[in-house]
Parts: C-alpha cells; structure tokens; sequence
C-alpha cells in the first residue's frame, strides 16, 4: 500500500488517470478483433466438387439448365443440399426422371473432390479456406491458428522489461505479423504468423491491466478496470460491423492491424512508464521524473517540492524488499488457504474461458447470420461487464461471480434442449 500513497500524493485520480484509460482503450479495444478474427476470415463457405460438365461451359449442353446439371453432377448431402464433399464419377441422366429416387445411384458412383472445389461467394468474397488452406476445406481452421492464444509471455515481457516497453512491443508484433499475413502463400506460412501475433495479443491483454492497476488509487481500480473490459466488448461490436463491411478477408485482415501502428505511436509518445516498477527495480529517479510529471498533469503542482528520492525509497522499502525475494508458482500451493482460493480461481477460470471462447469463437454453427451474433455477443457482454462493478457494491465479490456462473451454467444446459433445425443447418467438414 506504499506507493497508493505516493499517488495520492501526486494527486490521486485526475486528468492524467483519465488520459491513461483513453489511451489503453484502444489497444484494448483492438484485441477481439485478433482473438476472433477467424469468425470471419476463416468463415467455411458452402462448397461442392468441381466438376467439367458443371463448371466448364464448353463443355455444358445447351439445352440443360444449372439446376438440373447439379443434380446428375452432385449427389445429395445429408442436408439434402448438394454433397461438399463427393461428386458422381459419371453423370447421372436417370436422376433428371421426375420419378426418380435416392435408390438410382450407390455410394460407389461417386468419388472424392479430385478437381478442387467451388465456393459460395454470396457471403463472403474470399476466405481463408478458399484461398490459403490446403486443398480440402478445414472443418475449423480458426480454433487451430488461436491455439495459443493464452501464452503467459505478456507477464515475463513487462516483469523484465518494464510495462511501457512491453506493451510497444507486443503492439509493433502484432501489427507487424498480422499485416504479413495478408501476404501469406499458404496456410502453414499463415499459421506461424497468426502464432507470433498471438504472443503480441497476450502481452496487449496483460499490460494495460497492469498499469491502470499500479496507476490508479485503490477505491477507483474497479471502475478503471471497468472501463478496460466494456472496451473489449466494444471490440467485438466493431469487428462484427468492419466484418459487414469487409468481405474479404485480407482487406479485413488490414483493416484490423494498421491501427495497431497509430496506438503504438500514441502510447510511445506520452504514456509514462509504472513508478511502482521503476523503483522496484532499482531506478528511483526516472520514477521520480513520472511522479512529478502524474502530479503536474493533475493539477498538483506542490507535489513535485514533496516529491523526493528519499521520501519514496523510504515509502517503498518494504514494498521493494517483499518483491525482491524469491517466489515461485509453488508459493501458491504451499499455504493451505491460498491453495484453496487458487485451485478455486483456477477451476473459475478455466470454466469461464471453456465455455466463452468455445461459442463466440464458433459463431458459424450458432446461426445463419454471424455479423448480428458477433454484435449481439458484444452488447451483451458489454451489459455483463458494465453492471458489474455496481453488483459488486450490493452483493459482493463472491455472490456476483457465483450468481454469474450459475446464469452461465443454466444458459448452457437450457441450449441443449433447442432443437438444432431452429438455427440452420450445420456445415459438415470433408
């Protein structure tokens, strides 16, 4: 709690906390649209074989329709739609008899897609499967490109380098490596940058928190935070309304990195690097130089006289001594009623993330249209994430998460009673 009151010196929450949360926002704001981009750009269209007769006009008689070319070309898939994935070895004449029925042709007229495929383009101009993937359509290239989405690596970054650096950093990857995979021949060459983006997303995520954290008093922490999360949830809106916009993916791909560069611009020019960190390590002036620069920007000009070397290495001893000793992941577990809480927030955690991630990162087999799900996914976790803080003034920390879960666990469990047929069919992978 020492250096809370070297803030509170410096003017405690002002313009400068105000600046801050603007600035992070939109880096923050930037995240959804790397966590759930494959939504949209990795989006499996309809498709069915590639076939001469069908798809080669010079070879298509004159006197029969598209329709009935499909229909002795493609046998029929499980939904009754033309097969995605198999195509008859010859064409089928005695299908076009009004009479005729599934029992005409065997499963041994047909054979694999051994031409390539051809993509419905009415909802989006080009994707991922259709341009970049390997020659079968993927069932879910998205969920293997956001494998690692959860990498510790933001943590180690800002913990060794210092957070302002580790939050340019990351952004400069991200952009850098999701700008280069508008260019990618391949999926293999695709999946390696999605892969160091995904370290640059992981830092993004950690180091704003921290440093609202370690810049903002106690008693205005949870509407700082606040503020962070609505900013993601806003992030999913926007990608739902620029995917709308923007069929095709590589020009969606740009459009979501180039602002990566202006906020890496923005937060080099005049976001201060954490006090609290600088002092911890051993740089207690440039520290100093921060707090005086918070204090002039709140108004609190007087605090720059009070403001001394002296007065926060006095302040921050213990701080500084607690956080210089060892500590391992195993300090978690060793004392029984932190072992207890942890194992619970870890189990809290990993439920969360399974079930949240496992549909917003799957909106193709929610519903026909996936641009209003993205936006509705959004609102509605803006509305979870805004009330919040106000939940946790009247009924606490412990009964708003377990409330939260509860809603959470019933929701699911009510959706496996809703007939499938209500939202669409679902596309079978090859």
């Amino acid at each position: 709690m020492a250096f809370a009151e070297l803030l509170e010196r410096a003017g405690g929450v002002g313009l400068f906390q105000a600046l801050q949360v603007f600035t992070l926002l939109l880096p923050s704001m930037l995240v959804p649209s790397q966590l759930l981009m494959e939504n949209f750009s990795a989006a499996i269209p309809g498709h069915r074989c590639w076939v001469h007769m069908l798809d080669n006009s010079s070879e298509a008689p004159a006197n029969l329709t598209s329709k009935a070319l499909l229909t002795v070309s493609i046998p029929p898939g499980p939904n009754q739609e033309p097969h995605q994935c198999r195509r008859f070895r010859q064409p089928q004449w005695q299908l076009l008899d009004p009479n005729a029925t599934a029992t005409n042709w065997s499963e041994a007229a047909t054979e694999p897609c051994m031409d390539g495929w051809v993509y419905d383009r009415s909802t989006f101009t080009s994707t991922i499967v259709a341009e970049v993937s390997p020659p079968a359509p993927l069932p879910n290239p998205r969920l293997s490109c956001l494998a690692s989405q959860g990498c510790p690596s933001g943590a180690c970054l800002q913990h060794r380098f210092g957070r302002k650096p580790s939050l340019s950093w990351c952004c400069l990857q991200v952009a850098l490596a999701n700008t280069g995979t508008t260019f990618a021949s391949n999926f293999l060459i695709y999946c390696g940058l999605r892969f160091l983006s995904a370290f640059g997303v992981a830092g993004i995520i950690m180091t704003p928190v921290t440093l609202m954290v370690e810049w903002t008093t106690t008693r205005r922490r949870a509407v700082a935070i606040t503020m962070l999360g609505c900013s993601y949830s806003l992030g999913q809106m926007v990608l739902g309304a620029l995917a709308f916009t923007l069929r095709d993916w590589r020009t969606l791909q740009l459009a979501v990195s180039m602002p990566f560069f202006a906020s890496l611009c923005f937060c080099n020019r005049w976001l201060p690097e954490s006090a609290r960190w600088l002092i911890i390590v051993g740089k207690p002036d440039q520290a100093l130089q921060e707090l005086r620069k918070v204090a002039r920007i709140n108004g609190h000009k007087q605090a720059t006289k009070s403001l001394t070397v002296e007065v926060l290495l006095t302040s921050m001893e213990e701080e500084v001594a607690a956080a210089q000793a060892r500590r391992s992941l195993l300090d978690l577990f060793l004392v029984p009623k932190l072992r207890w809480r942890s194992c619970s927030m870890f189990l809290v955690s990993f439920s969360q993330m399974v079930s949240y991630y496992g549909l917003v990162m799957d909106l193709q087999n929610l519903g026909s249209d996936i641009f209003l799900l993205q936006v509705l996914f959004g609102a509605v976790d803006l509305l979870g994430r805004a009330t919040t803080t106000f939940l946790f003034s009247f009924l606490g920390h412990r009964m708003t998460l377990a409330s939260f879960q509860t809603m959470a666990g019933l929701s699911i469990l009510a959706n496996v009673l809703v007939p499938q047929g209500r939202w669409g069919g679902f596309l079978l992978p090859c």
